[in-house]
C-alpha cells in the first residue's frame, strides 16, 4: 500500500500547452477576430483541387463536345465568384477587397482529370487563404456540375493550400 501512496503523491506531468485558437475567445466561444490593428500588406495564396475522372469524361470535355457547354470557362468564373464570396459562406471570414483572383485548369492524362490550381492577392489586414480553397473547390465542383450527366462517379480530391504569403505569420509552402 505505501508504494501506492507513494505513486499517488508524484506530481503529475502538465499537458503540453494547445495552440491557440485564434477564432475563440476566452470563454472557448467562435467570434470574428479583430484584424484592426494589424499592419496592412500584400497577402497572395494558391490553391490547389483535382477533379478525378475516366479518360474519356476527360476527353469529351477537352474536345470541347459537353451538353452543358464551355465546363472549363464556367469553372474559372465560379471560382473567381467564389472566391469574392467566401466572407458569406464561412461565418468568420472577413469581407476583403480582393485585387486579384486567377484560376488556372490543367488537364492532367496521368489521373485523368483536371488540375484546378487558384491565386488569391489582396492588400490587407488579413490573409486570403479561404478565398484560394473556396475559389478551387467551387471551381472543381463546377466542373463535376458540367459533366456529371455523363459520369456521376468522378472523385475530387486534394484541396489544398499549395502556398501562402505576407503578413505577420511568413511565408508558406506545402510540400510536394
Amino acid at each position: 500500500m505505501a508504494k501506492k501512496a507513494a505513486a499517488k503523491a508524484k506530481p503529475k506531468a502538465k499537458p503540453a500547452p494547445k495552440p491557440a485558437l485564434s477564432h475563440l475567445d476566452s470563454r472557448g466561444q467562435a467570434h470574428m477576430v479583430d484584424v484592426s490593428a494589424k499592419q496592412q500588406t500584400e497577402r497572395v495564396a494558391r490553391a490547389e483541387g483535382k477533379v478525378i475522372m475516366r479518360k474519356e469524361t476527360l476527353d469529351l470535355v477537352i474536345e470541347g463536345n459537353a451538353l452543358k457547354g464551355d465546363v472549363l470557362g464556367a469553372a474559372r468564373l465560379a471560382g473567381i465568384m467564389a472566391a469574392k464570396h467566401t466572407h458569406g459562406l464561412i461565418p468568420l471570414c472577413h469581407p476583403l477587397p480582393i485585387t486579384k483572383v486567377e484560376i488556372d485548369i490543367f488537364p492532367e492524362h496521368s489521373l485523368p482529370g483536371f488540375l484546378v490550381q487558384t491565386t488569391v492577392k489582396v492588400t490587407g489586414q488579413t490573409g486570403v487563404e479561404m478565398e484560394a480553397l473556396v475559389a478551387a473547390s467551387i471551381a472543381c465542383l463546377t466542373i463535376y456540375d458540367m459533366v456529371k450527366a455523363v459520369e456521376r462517379g468522378m472523385r475530387i480530391e486534394g484541396i489544398r493550400v499549395l502556398e501562402k504569403s505576407g503578413g505577420k505569420s511568413g511565408t508558406y509552402k506545402a510540400e510536394a
